[in-house]
């Protein structure tokens, strides 16, 4: 035995990993808290920004081809009480589109639908404001649902297909049970729960923390 060379690192490794299967850890799913956001299509961010505009990616996002841009915008609402410095995602959409809180709902007075970020039909007004311009949605302004993000393999592994609901169970400091989470399956996506300001906050859960379906 003494001539044995074990690498005590690597056994006390695959045994910890071996307990969180155990355990059922290999179903934890991570969380990412969405704050408020705007999409923009080309045209409105050469309103906003001038003729010609790039925008200028500064931090890619947990799903492939998603970033955060080093521009922000201000959006105003009936109140006329703005909300500055929001941030612009890419890439580049066909429409655009404002992510808010439920809680920006009430400094704005709009009444936002809950909805699939891109359905953006019926759904509430919004003004938004740039260094070059203005511009005036008449519909895009939407409180993204709770959704999970789960490539083709982890639909598989769950049995969950593209566009079911699930319950999930949060284990943060204030356990929580989230009802009616839309499941979206795709091969580029990446496994994440996306959580708004408002829900994470309450469930009391930051970003990079765990959730988990119930079965």
């Amino acid at each position: 035995m003494d001539d044995m060379n074990i690498d005590v690192s690597a056994v006390a490794k695959a045994v910890y990993k071996a307990l969180l299967n155990e355990q059922g850890a290999g179903d934890q799913i991570p969380v990412g808290i969405s704050n408020r956001h705007i999409h923009l299509t080309q045209e409105h961010v050469e309103i906003l920004f001038g003729k010609g505009y790039q925008l200028t990616p500064i931090k890619d996002l947990s799903q492939p081809g998603q970033y955060a841009c080093k521009e922000t915008l201000t959006i105003v609402g009936p109140s006329m009480r703005p909300i500055e410095n929001v941030r612009v995602l890419g890439p580049i959409r066909k429409a655009s589109q404002v992510e808010i809180s439920r809680t920006d709902s009430f400094t704005l007075k709009l009444n936002p639908p809950v909805r699939e970020s891109g359905n953006i039909a019926g759904s509430a007004p919004i003004v938004i404001i740039g260094p070059k311009g203005v511009v005036s949605l008449d519909e895009g302004c939407i409180i993204a649902n709770r959704h999970i993000h789960m490539s083709l393999e982890d639909g598989a592994r769950f049995g969950i297909k593209d566009g079911e609901y699930v319950t999930v169970d949060s284990f943060g400091e204030r356990r929580t049970r989230f009802y009616d989470v839309q499941v979206r399956v795709h091969k580029d996506f990446r496994l994440e729960m996306h959580l708004d300001t408002d829900d994470a906050n309450a469930a009391g859960i930051s970003c990079g923390g765990s959730v988990k379906i119930v079965k």
